[in-house]
């Protein structure tokens, strides 16, 4: 079965460096990031990247350790705002879709 991942702001703490505020979304498929309207912040594509290939190929997110369901995991970026920086970090919530 093939997937695709829709990424979307779940929470904004502080200030996103990149402006993401919730509700914000992006599209993964196959090897591709698609609609992403804001464009996608690096810091965050490097955090998920290692969970990627193996959501989109079926691993679910319980197992991977990014949720308590099969098809909805979490992730939040490295940027740990105020005080120790001037941005704030984001939680993303992954949904897999089945294609």
């Amino acid at each position: 079965m093939s997937y695709r991942i829709r990424v979307c702001v779940k929470e904004v703490k502080g200030k996103c460096a990149m402006g993401y505020r919730p509700g914000n979304c992006f599209i993964i498929e196959r090897f591709y990031i698609k609609d992403t309207g804001k464009g996608v912040c690096l810091h965050a594509l490097a955090l998920m990247l290692t969970l990627l290939s193996p959501f989109l190929k079926g691993i679910s997110a319980n197992v991977l350790g990014i949720g308590a369901e099969d098809d909805i995991g979490y992730i939040q970026c490295p940027d740990p705002g105020e005080p120790y920086t001037y941005g704030g970090t984001v939680v993303f919530e992954l949904k897999r879709i089945p294609v």
